[in-house]
């Protein structure tokens, strides 16, 4: 499985660890990285702070950042990139997803070949 950050993705997501609420499992504080249906292209992607992944989560260490990946998820972020950008005009964690045959103007959403749930307009 491979899952990578770019250096400014990593460095944000080890400020955001810092800054999230302390808890006794610092050892296990990470980063769960998922694809859940929804968005306009059919599929959205998810990232949260957790210090409790799931049993099956697969555990990729990226620099002093624990990636935790959804099982479920793992054919559809096979290979991606996680990059951060600080625009003007857009800021936040931009996916660059071999897997994706089309994206949404959002750039939140994919289609991932014909396999992908219907889209729901973005928000």
């Amino acid at each position: 499985m491979t899952v990578t950050l770019t250096e400014k993705a990593e460095f944000r997501l080890r400020a955001f660890l810092v800054g999230s609420a302390p808890d006794s499992n610092s050892a296990t504080k990470g980063v769960r990285i998922s694809v859940k249906d929804g968005g306009c292209s059919g599929y959205e992607y998810g990232i949260e702070i957790t210090s409790k992944p799931q049993p099956d989560d697969l555990v990729i260490q990226q620099g002093k950042v624990l990636l935790y990946v959804d099982a479920n998820s793992a054919p559809l972020l096979e290979g991606v990139v996680i990059d951060f950008i600080d625009g003007v005009m857009d800021s936040g964690f931009k996916f660059t997803n071999p897997n994706a045959t089309d994206t949404c103007g959002c750039g939140k959403s994919f289609k991932a070949g014909d396999c992908s749930p219907n889209g729901v307009p973005c928000s």
